[in-house]
C-alpha cells in the first residue's frame, strides 16, 4: 500500500511540474486565450497540489508516522 501511495505521489508531482512548465510557457503568449488558459492551469495546479497533500497524508498514516488514535 505504501509503495502504491508513493508512486501516486511521484506521478502527481510529475504532473504538477508539467502544469507549471505549461503555465510558464503560457505567460510568454500574447493571444486572446492567454488569460483563460492561465486561469485553467492555475485551477489544475491547485487541484493537483491538493491531491499530493492528500496522498502524502495517507502515506504518513499507512507507514505509521501519523497516529490518529
Amino acid at each position: 500500500m505504501a509503495t502504491a501511495l508513493m508512486l501516486g505521489a511521484y506521478a502527481a508531482i510529475g504532473l504538477l511540474i508539467i502544469i507549471f512548465v505549461m503555465a510558464m510557457i503560457n505567460l510568454t503568449k500574447t493571444d486572446e486565450g492567454q488569460p483563460t488558459r492561465s486561469n485553467q492551469l492555475m485551477r489544475a495546479r491547485v487541484i493537483v497540489q491538493a491531491v499530493i497533500v492528500a496522498l502524502l497524508v495517507l502515506l504518513g498514516i499507512v507507514v505509521g508516522s501519523i497516529n490518529l488514535f
